[in-house]
């Protein structure tokens, strides 16, 4: 079951994010957050009406997924950027499909124009695989920008039109975003 994330599930994604944040490199932070922390980035997505989703079974949180804002300036209003972490139990059961398909339908509604995926490793080739499967196109890949366990680590950039993507002017006003 796929469904909003709460500040209850705050431990479950403290624990699933701080294994890939000590085991892997889909993210570049290298000391896990708390669940306080990760209850307050929940938060920040959830009050912009962004969603915020956790994959479920049998009361036990496998996996979560969001969409947030791409960057703070202006005119990023329409472009936000998916982040998918799947529990190390959890992988290969169709978990990141289910929540990232969830997070595309949510955005679709909001009025998003482009969903970027930033995918730490070039080497991840089940996140890839994952944006792929979902129709995102290959938009380019920054060699060696970030160091973690140990050796440089890539970024693939991946992106999905919604809403027509850049065919049209956006009809919505977006998010509201600092900066000008």
């Amino acid at each position: 079951m796929v469904r909003a994330s709460t500040a209850h599930d705050a431990p479950a994604l403290a624990a699933i994010y701080g294994h890939h944040v000590l085991h892997g490199f889909g993210t570049f932070e290298e000391v896990p957050p708390s669940a306080e922390e990760m209850a307050a980035r929940r938060q920040a997505v959830a009050e912009r009406g962004l969603p915020h989703l956790v994959a479920e079974q049998a009361g036990e949180v496998l996996g979560f997924a969001y969409a947030a804002p791409f960057r703070p300036r202006a005119a990023y209003r329409y472009t936000v950027e998916d982040s998918v972490y799947v529990a190390p139990g959890a992988i290969g059961r169709g978990v990141g499909k289910a929540m990232l398909s969830a997070v595309l339908r949510d955005c679709e509604a909001f009025g998003v124009r482009q969903v970027v995926a930033v995918i730490g490793d070039s080497q991840n080739a089940g996140s890839i695989a994952l944006h792929s499967g979902l129709g995102f196109e290959h938009a380019g890949v920054g060699r060696s920008l970030g160091w973690k366990h140990g050796r440089w680590v890539d970024i693939v950039w991946m992106r999905k039109p919604l809403n027509g993507g850049d065919a049209t002017a956006p009809e919505v006003p977006g998010m509201i975003l600092g900066g000008a």
